[in-house]
């Protein structure tokens, strides 16, 4: 393996334990939450399907280490470093910084007719802005409003209808000083919801449907979020198809993280998303939760929506979205316990209620 000059490598944090460890050299902290792991899985890959796993725990990780070559050895260190670095507040405005030591809710506020799971149920300007009061009173730290559907199938809208959603309410909302990101992968929708007051652009496509867009990002110096999707809404369920798609995913947004720093985004304002439900099966779905922690090796906060996704429906044999609020928070529980800093949801209510209690029980850690 050491004289693979093309081996990549990719790490997965193990053993997770809250608050309990800072002292004790048998574990590493996560980016400055007070979550520790215990273990690494150190994956190889060689001519991308060549892959090899191992799991060492981290007492045995020097010995490990000086096993390999100093060029490989480095590689791992440098992605363990990714790993442990806090990760650098994220100024909102005058009230909101975010500081990634416990993770955040985003609600979902979807101006369109059509969304998979709430279409229509708030493309109204007063609804909307009252279930966004809602849900930042229920414990929404960020409202991500969207007026174009990605969900599979979805059909194509114009730019300027796209603008008319979500303007008016982007508007109505800053007297309250909440943060705001704007669901869209189109750059003059961006330009147009940011200068009516937008923190936060959240991206589909990763920059990559719109060439205007990274542009537009870097000149705002506003925080972007990087989305994993393979294939576009009218093609993506169409059989999606990876070499390893936990592995593939993570390449596709170093990728694009690179591209971001060498357009002028600078590294302390990306998240990533690997995009559950955009051109995944729900096998596909279920290796990205249960391998969650391994993006966390790119150095930035980490972004997941599995909220009443039809992977659940289908595990849960719940058609209806609206249905699958208990199949959702579980879901988004896993992610919690890897280290995801923010969770899009749309039950804030519903989630902030099992975060409170899972957070009043990790406290309790000491009780000896």
């Amino acid at each position: 393996m050491d004289n693979q000059d093309d081996t990549k490598y990719y790490l997965q944090p193990l053993g997770f334990l809250r608050g309990c460890c800072g002292s004790d050299e048998n574990f590493i902290r996560l980016a400055g939450t007070d979550l520790y792991f215990s273990a690494l899985k150190i994956i190889s890959r060689t001519d991308r399907k060549k892959i090899s796993q191992e799991i060492v725990a981290i007492d045995k990780l020097p010995s490990y280490l000086k096993k390999l070559s100093s060029h490989h050895a480095q590689m791992i260190k440098a992605i363990l470093q990714n790993i442990k670095q806090i990760r650098p507040p994220l100024q909102m405005n005058d009230s909101w910084k975010f500081d990634w030591q416990k993770p955040l809710i985003q609600g979902v506020l979807n101006m369109t007719p059509d969304s998979f799971s709430d279409g229509g149920e708030f493309n109204d300007l007063e609804k909307s802005i009252l279930h966004a009061r809602q849900m930042i009173n229920a414990g929404a730290s960020i409202i991500d409003i969207g007026g174009e559907s990605t969900r599979p199938n979805a059909e194509k809208i114009s730019t300027p209808l796209e603008i008319s959603r979500v303007l008016p309410v982007i508007v109505a909302l800053q007297e309250d000083q909440i943060p705001i990101s704007i669901d869209s992968r189109h750059g003059d929708v961006m330009k147009a919801a940011i200068v009516a007051g937008a923190k936060i652009i959240n991206d589909i496509s990763a920059l990559s449907h719109d060439q205007s867009s990274v542009d537009v990002v870097a000149q705002s110096g506003l925080a972007v979020v990087l989305m994993h999707a393979q294939g576009d809404p009218q093609t993506m369920q169409e059989n999606p198809q990876y070499d390893n798609v936990v592995l593939d995913i993570y390449d596709y947004l170093q990728s694009r993280i690179e591209f971001c720093l060498s357009r002028g985004i600078t590294k302390d304002k990306i998240i990533i998303d690997p995009g559950i439900g955009f051109g995944k099966s729900v096998d596909h779905n279920l290796q990205i939760l249960n391998a969650l922690s391994l993006f966390h090796g790119l150095g930035v906060p980490l972004l997941i929506g599995v909220s009443r996704k039809s992977f659940i429906g289908k595990i849960t044999d719940q058609d209806i979205p609206a249905t699958r609020i208990q199949g959702s928070i579980a879901a988004a529980q896993i992610c919690i316990d890897q280290g995801a800093q923010i969770i899009r949801v749309h039950d804030v209510e519903e989630t902030q209620q099992a975060l409170s209690v899972w957070q009043a029980i990790v406290e309790k850690v000491d009780f000896f």
